[in-house]
């Protein structure tokens, strides 16, 4: 996370250096609930919800187009799982889940009537980082799984320079819960060895700040 940040701070300077346009977003918003279950037999099994939460943070964009950004994010959800499984017996168990997603990814924006108002859709990839606790173990479990994600809304700002974000966003990761790393009694694993994807719907929205480009 920490290379990340820094790599960040690199392309600011750099973009800032040339002349770019740079901008900073602050986001927040609400993500849904979603199901995950695996199945590989009668006892090995589980199945729950993660349920929805806020979710919230930033990203710095560079503009080397007016129309196109390039953007490094994080984004932070706290929530928890309620979860059925299978274990020497059927087991019922709600965990705390930490998730923390690193993207990069590209933004297009679209020309209106109205400078005041700016369209945008964008994707971004990157890495999702889980982290789930059983407080009846003491036991903790970490993973970093492959993210990717869309997103369209519009910017409407209320100064040249400070606009309000409203966003709706959709939010996969492939393989990222599974009984083998993560749900049980014991720490925080079952036992299974397969996995469950991650589908997550946000809305919300946010600020967007204009970064004065330095003068040649």
């Amino acid at each position: 996370m920490k290379k990340t940040f820094i790599l960040a701070l690199l392309l600011t300077i750099v973009s800032i250096s040339y002349g770019q346009n740079t901008r900073f977003h602050i986001y927040s918003g609400y993500a849904f609930d979603d199901d995950i279950d695996s199945y590989y037999d009668a006892s090995n099994y589980y199945k729950g919800t993660i349920r929805g939460n806020f979710m919230w943070g930033g990203g710095i964009e560079f503009m080397p187009h007016k129309y196109t950004g390039f953007e490094v994010s994080y984004l932070r959800m706290d929530t928890e799982a309620p979860m059925t499984y299978y274990k020497n017996g059927v087991k019922n168990k709600t965990f705390d889940i930490g998730i923390n997603n690193i993207m990069i990814g590209g933004n297009r924006y679209f020309p209106t009537a109205s400078k005041k108002v700016e369209p945008y859709v964008g994707a971004m990839l990157g890495m999702t980082i889980f982290s789930i606790k059983n407080s009846d173990a003491g036991g903790s479990k970490t993973a970093t799984k492959f993210g990717y994600g869309v997103k369209m809304g519009t910017n409407i700002y209320v100064t040249e320079s400070v606009g309000i974000k409203l966003q709706a966003q959709l939010m996969s990761v492939a393989q990222a819960v599974g009984g083998g790393a993560y749900f049980g009694t014991g720490g925080a694993g079952v036992g299974l060895a397969s996995y469950s994807s991650m589908l997550q719907v946000g809305l919300g929205g946010g600020l967007v700040f204009k970064l004065s480009p330095a003068k040649k």
